[in-house]
């Protein structure tokens, strides 16, 4: 008995390709979705009639992105209310009901002999 036959490594081949298209893909979608929205802003822009900046003067710095998003932290963290942590289980006496009981099952082979 053999471990791996031809299937197996075709399967593995087309398996990891795959997998390797997918993520060439979605780097080549993700590096050009920044360019693709600031042709829409520019496109945006010139039908206002207003001045459009230059590409470079148009991005914002990592610096200027970690301060915003820093900011937003802060922001939604202050709007969360602040939990007790104490947690209240109470026992609820529930009412005898037949809708969940295992001996009116619709196929009850047991009881068939």
């Amino acid at each position: 008995m053999k471990n791996i036959g031809l299937d197996e490594l075709v399967i593995a081949l087309v398996g990891y390709a795959t997998v390797f298209l997918a993520l060439v893909t979605l780097y080549g979608l993700f590096s050009l979705l920044p360019k693709l929205i600031y042709m829409n802003f520019k496109r945006y822009k010139l039908k206002r009639g207003e001045n459009v900046k230059e590409h470079q003067e148009m991005l914002i710095s990592g610096d200027e992105t970690a301060a915003i998003a820093m900011a937003l932290h802060l922001v939604f963290d202050e709007m969360h209310d602040e939990e007790s942590g104490v947690l209240t289980i109470k026992n609820i006496a529930k009412t005898y009901s037949p809708w969940s009981s295992k001996i009116y099952a619709v196929r009850n082979q047991f009881n068939r002999l």
